[in-house]
């Protein structure tokens, strides 16, 4: 799916449809473009939907006897290249499954909540094992975005996780860019985590949408935002946007984010300025991104540089922060030293970094601009 310049499109709404019915009425407009693999995932996600709305109704049929309860549906995870349209074609299901007990979240937020929650129960025998039955308890269906696995703490304990939630009945469906077997690349005792994909290839239809065109880069008009070089001229661009959105002149200090001062360029209401190293040089993590997602609407970036290829760890940093603020939908305003594309192309990291280039070009475009901030995940 995607819209020509002069058309936009509009997607119907989700009552009263099947995911595949709602993308054949989608399909009835002039800006959109039909894909073969798409149409795929769509029949997939559509057979899923029909088989959990056939088990709600067996399961209360089935409450209060001793009958067995009928099997749970299996999942999907579904992936792809950057904006092939998965988010898409999670739009569809969601919005038309009937649930009240379904949950869609980043992948990167859930693990965040999940450590969290490990922490709130330390005194219990398995504290995993216990989150697992409070998310099974809360949520029946789980939609992942952005399936994607980087860091070791996550890494160790997700197996464990997803046991647990497929043992409680909870359907998983998830969007990645990766296939199960590409996933946590490179990663420390990744030997540890081949059992992870083992059980996600075996518990869930693993479904390629790669149709080889990145829809979202045909008519993305780019907003005045990303000033390129590093240089004074720019830097005034930066001070001066930072006075509009705040209404005041930058005042250099320290936010505190964690336990830890983090050096800024300025800061207010909903609104804060760092150099580059500060955010993606040094002990940062996901939850220092995280936080400053739900606490701004806006973040300036003065300085991203080209890093080398043995900077692969500053480059997981940015591509981090990109993805926290892409998900909740934080204005990222810059300079930089290179154009986006240019960042960083060589190194161990450079296949995983073009999604973070397709998604910062993204976040330059007035349409992303012009959405709310989300707060809550």
């Amino acid at each position: 799916m995607t819209t020509e310049t002069a058309t936009r499109f509009t997607p119907p709404p989700f009552a009263n449809h099947s995911p595949l019915t709602w993308y054949q009425a989608a399909a009835q407009q002039p800006a959109f473009i039909r894909d073969a693999a798409q149409q795929r995932a769509i029949e997939h996600l559509d057979r899923l939907w029909t088989e959990l709305m056939m088990f709600k109704r067996k399961r209360n049929r089935f409450l209060g006897r001793s009958l067995r309860s009928p099997q749970v549906p299996t999942g999907l995870y579904f992936y792809g290249g950057v904006g092939r349209g998965k988010s898409f074609l999670m739009d569809a299901f969601f919005g038309c499954l009937p649930y009240r007990r379904k949950r869609r979240v980043h992948f990167h937020a859930f693990m965040a909540e999940v450590h969290k929650r490990m922490r709130d129960k330390r005194g219990e025998a398995d504290p995993l094992k216990a989150v697992a039955k409070n998310i099974a308890e809360e949520t029946r269906v789980l939609c992942f975005d952005e399936f994607h696995v980087s860091d070791i703490a996550d890494a160790m304990i997700l197996g464990r996780l997803l046991e647990s939630l497929f043992a409680e009945g909870v359907v998983l469906v998830a969007t990645s860019n990766y296939a199960p077997s590409e996933l946590y690349p490179q990663g420390q005792n990744r030997s540890s985590f081949l059992p992870t994909i083992a059980l996600l290839e075996k518990k869930l239809t693993v479904l390629n949408v790669d149709s080889g065109e990145d829809y979202r880069m045909r008519t993305l008009t780019p907003a005045d935002v990303f000033y390129i070089p590093n240089n004074d001229a720019n830097e005034a661009k930066l001070a001066a946007l930072f006075k509009q959105l705040s209404g005041s002149e930058a005042q250099a200090g320290s936010v505190s984010i964690h336990g830890r001062d983090i050096p800024c360029k300025g800061q207010a209401s909903k609104v804060m300025w760092f150099d580059f190293r500060a955010l993606c040089f040094g002990p940062r993590s996901q939850a220092d991104y995280l936080w400053l997602a739900e606490h701004c609407t806006h973040v300036l970036v003065s300085g991203m540089e080209k890093m080398s290829p043995n900077e692969k760890n500053e480059a997981r940093r940015l591509t981090l922060l990109v993805d926290v603020f892409y998900d909740y939908r934080v204005k990222l305003c810059a300079t930089a030293q290179v154009p986006m594309e240019e960042l960083y192309t060589e190194g161990d990291f450079a296949h995983e970094f073009v999604r973070t280039v397709s998604r910062l070009v993204e976040m330059q475009s007035g349409d992303y601009l012009a959405l709310a901030h989300l707060t809550v995940k």
